[in-house]
């Protein structure tokens, strides 16, 4: 068995050495030097990562997103076309802050095609943002929000499927994954 390398189409512009093996990056994505790219990761055209943005393992970034400095992605997370990020909450042309607020995108998180997610905040594990969202503050683990803004309208199992807390705090996902709803915003996984 060979060394697995990642694939760069020829039409890619890619400066960083740090992109993991199997990583698939795609025409017109342009990737600076101090970004770094977990193993496992689809990076779809026509995207942009800068400099200081850490990207985890079997990450995958649809067409037209640009990934600003100031953002950590964890493992396993979805981002849908078009998603923009943003990294400074005071914009202005020829001003630079020298400092870029932190966003943190969790492990298995998904984000809806067109949604916008606003700098300085964290997206849960396992949480889906839906379609054309505008998100503005935190979201919980297994969260489910959308709207403008973002507000929290029902929980998400590991596997995708709505928990529907009926009664009781405690439901098991046909998956076979145990929840308990310890508030109205908060769901804890109990079998992870």
């Amino acid at each position: 068995m060979g060394e697995r390398t990642c694939h760069i189409h020829p039409q890619a512009l890619v400066e960083s050495q740090k992109i993991g093996a199997g990583t698939h990056i795609w025409a017109f994505a342009h990737v600076l030097k101090g970004a770094r790219i977990g193993c496992d990761c689809n990076i779809g055209d026509h995207c942009y990562i800068e400099n200081g943005v850490t990207i985890g393992d079997q990450v995958v970034i649809k067409n037209g997103v640009s990934i600003w400095e100031g953002l950590l992605i964890e493992d396993l997370v979805f981002i849908g076309p078009n998603v923009s990020f943003t990294n400074d909450l005071f914009p202005r042309a020829k001003i630079y802050h020298g400092h870029y607020e932190r966003t943190l995108i969790r492990k298995g998180a998904s984000i809806g095609a067109n949604a916008t997610i606003l700098c300085g905040i964290t997206l849960g594990r396992w949480c889906l943002v839906g379609a054309g969202s505008v998100v503005t503050r935190d979201v919980p683990d297994f969260a489910i929000v959308y709207g403008n803004p973002g507000k929290l309208k029902a929980w998400v199992c590991k596997c995708g499927k709505i928990l529907g807390f009926v009664r009781g705090k405690r439901i098991c996902c046909g998956c076979g994954l145990e929840y308990e709803k310890a508030s109205d915003t908060k769901v804890i996984c109990l079998s992870m």
